[in-house]
């Protein structure tokens, strides 16, 4: 799917003070906004019916799951400067559109428009990326909240996000070619509570999701892949073969298992295994990192069993040839919730 230019898409509330934005032929109203970071803004707008036959989002989206009982969506709003932002943001839309899964985020339709600059603006075009919307929030913002109250997910909850994630991480991986996410992280997955069930996770973000295998035969490219690591993969979520490649190295989607390792001890304890290091003094993030120094916190009474701090640690294999791939990891989550079900 590529990237529509559409000239309906005007923001009424950068002309004449109002709350519309048109995604195409849809027209939506912001109610608020939900969140940012960088140059991009995620607002919840609710759907402007038309009178128009046969109009409305709710024709364009697949997969009728994902058409809002209420009109309400979120609309990532992206501003952006330069050719390398717009083809970043092409990127993620293509990305995005690749996958259709119930544990990663579908988007559901997008357009980009080009904008004039002025003084008060310096960027030259803005998106809009249109998803289903979570108001439960993050699972950062979830394990934050817990960890105010000292709260603990059960083993069971604990285990039932985590299958979830595998289940959205594992369409990624098997894809043709398999595409690696590279920054998952409890900040970019989405939680909804649900009565009676363990809470619904939902991976999103796509910006830094890449086709995950590399050959690395060079010093150079080695640094190239570090650089481009440091500004896409979340520090203390990043695999150690991106803080330090070999400048002879075969890298693939275990990058993503590392990540989802740490993303399993954030669920039981709210954070990364490693950010102990960054409060340290003479701390080394990149150094516990890259040897799998792990701190085990205090934890919920009674405290989580022991297989799930062995699951943690066998996942957080600095050597990638021993590290487990999600097919491992898939049979040995389902061996753990059937010993731990409630």
């Amino acid at each position: 799917m590529g990237c529509s230019f559409s000239g309906l898409n005007a923001l009424y509330d950068a002309v004449n003070g109002g709350g519309d934005v048109w995604i195409n032929e849809n027209r939506f109203r912001i109610l608020r906004q939900l969140g940012e970071g960088g140059f991009a803004y995620v607002f919840l707008v609710k759907e402007v019916i038309s009178d128009t036959p046969n109009a409305g989002i709710s024709k364009k989206i697949k997969d009728s799951s994902h058409v809002s009982a209420d009109g309400t969506y979120a609309m990532k709003k992206v501003l952006i400067q330069n050719s390398e932002q717009l083809e970043l943001v092409r990127e993620e839309i293509r990305v995005s559109s690749q996958f259709s899964h119930p544990n990663l985020l579908p988007l559901l339709d997008h357009a980009i428009i080009a904008v004039k600059a002025s003084q008060e603006q310096s960027w030259k075009h803005e998106a809009y990326l249109l998803f289903p919307v979570h108001l439960d929030g993050t699972l950062f913002d979830v394990a934050k909240a817990m960890k105010a109250k000292k709260e603990f997910f059960s083993t069971s909850d604990v285990l039932q996000i985590f299958r979830q994630l595998c289940a959205g991480l594992k369409h990624m991986h098997s894809s043709e070619p398999p595409f690696a996410h590279n920054d998952v992280k409890p900040g970019n997955v989405l939680v909804t509570y649900r009565k009676g069930q363990s809470p619904l996770a939902i991976l999103m973000d796509f910006g830094s999701a890449r086709p995950a295998r590399k050959q690395i035969r060079s010093r150079t490219e080695a640094l190239q892949l570090q650089e481009w690591a440091s500004e896409h993969c979340s520090a203390p979520f990043r695999a150690p073969e991106l803080w330090d490649c070999p400048s002879h190295a075969d890298i693939d989607e275990r990058t993503d298992i590392w990540s989802l390792g740490c993303t399993l001890f954030a669920i039981m304890y709210g954070a990364s295994p490693f950010e102990y290091a960054l409060g340290e003094s003479g701390g080394s993030l990149q150094l516990a990192i890259v040897n799998a120094q792990i701190k085990w916190p205090n934890g919920p009474n009674p405290p989580y069993p022991d297989a799930l701090h062995q699951f943690v640690t066998w996942m957080l294999q600095p050597q990638t040839t021993v590290r487990p791939c999600i097919d491992d990891i898939i049979i040995h989550v389902d061996k753990l919730i059937a010993k731990f079900s409630k």
